[in-house]
C-alpha cells in the first residue's frame, strides 16, 4: 500500500471515529449515570445526542427494588468544551429556575463537577415535589413525603480522586410544607439543612439540620466524608400535637423521654 493510500485509510478511520463520537446517541449516558449513583438515579426515554439531547429522569431504590418515580417533564443537556474543561449546561422546565450551567474536569482517577461562583441561579437553584423521594425506597416509600424541596448554593465543587469525596462551597436545601401520610396533620413544619464545604487542607463538610416552622420540631449536626454521612439530632413535638405525631415520631428514631434520638450513619 502506497503512503498516499495510507494516509487515506487514516484520514477516514478519524473521519469515521469523529462522526461516531459526534453523534453519540444521549442513551449511552444512562449506564454510566445509573452505575455513579447506584441505580439511584437514571436516564428513561433519552433522545438526542450525548452532547445534546434530553430524558425523564428517575428516581429509584437501587438494584433489586421496585420502588422508582419519574418526575413530570423532561431535562434537557448541552455539553461542550472550553477553558479546558467540559462545559454542562442543564434545562428542565419543571423544576430548574434557570439554566444550570456546571464545569466538569475529569482526570486519571479524578473528577470534579462544580457550580460555578456568582451563577444566576445561585439564590435558587431548583425546586422538585417532596413525594418524588419515596422512589428510593425505605424509609420514603413508608413516610410518603409531601411538600416542597428547595435547593440553592453560591458555589459548590465536588471532587472525586480515587473513591473519595471532598465538598467546598456551600449549599441550602429547604424542605417546605413538609407532610406525611402518617400523621393527620396537613403540614408537619419546613426545615432546612445547611451544608458547608470542608475548608483550606481539610476533607469534612459539616450538616446542620434545624426547624423554620411548624408543630414537628427536628434539630440536629452531622458530617460527611467521603461516602460516608453522619448525622446526630432529635425530633419534638409542641404541645399539644404529641398524639398526633406519635406514629409519626417512633419511626424516626428511639424514643428518649418527650424526644425522639435521630441517628444516621
Amino acid at each position: 500500500m502506497s503512503p498516499a493510500a495510507r494516509w487515506a485509510g487514516a484520514g477516514a478511520l478519524l473521519g469515521t471515529v469523529a462522526c461516531l463520537v459526534a453523534l453519540a446517541p444521549a442513551q449511552w449516558l444512562a449506564r454510566p449515570l445509573a452505575t455513579a449513583t447506584a441505580g439511584r438515579l437514571q436516564l428513561h426515554e433519552a433522545s438526542g445526542t450525548v452532547w445534546r439531547g434530553d430524558a425523564r429522569l428517575v428516581l429509584s431504590g437501587g438494584a433489586g427494588s421496585r420502588d422508582a418515580l419519574m418526575l413530570p417533564g423532561r431535562v434537557g443537556w448541552a455539553l461542550g468544551w472550553g477553558d479546558g474543561a467540559l462545559a454542562l449546561t442543564l434545562t428542565q422546565p419543571c423544576c430548574l429556575s434557570a439554566p444550570l450551567p456546571l464545569r466538569i474536569e475529569a482526570g486519571l482517577s479524578r473528577l470534579v463537577v462544580a457550580l460555578p461562583a456568582g451563577n444566576d441561579a445561585g439564590a435558587g437553584i431548583g425546586q422538585w415535589p417532596a413525594a418524588w423521594l419515596a422512589g428510593l425506597g425505605t424509609p420514603w416509600n413508608t413516610l410518603q413525603p409531601g411538600g416542597t424541596l428547595r435547593l440553592s448554593s453560591p458555589g459548590l465543587r465536588l471532587e472525586w480522586v480515587q473513591g473519595r469525596a471532598r465538598l467546598e462551597g456551600a449549599a441550602v436545601l429547604d424542605f417546605a410544607d413538609a407532610s406525611s401520610r402518617l400523621s393527620t396533620l396537613p403540614v408537619l413544619g419546613s426545615y432546612r439543612v445547611a451544608v458547608q464545604g470542608a475548608g483550606a487542607g481539610g476533607d469534612v463538610a459539616t450538616l446542620r439540620l434545624s426547624t423554620l416552622e411548624g408543630p414537628l420540631r427536628l434539630s440536629g449536626e452531622g458530617q460527611w466524608t467521603g461516602p460516608r454521612l453522619r448525622l446526630r439530632g432529635e425530633a419534638r413535638a409542641d404541645a399539644g400535637h404529641e398524639a398526633v405525631l406519635r406514629n409519626l415520631m417512633n419511626l424516626l428514631g428511639r424514643r428518649d423521654g418527650e424526644r425522639v434520638l435521630l441517628s444516621i450513619g
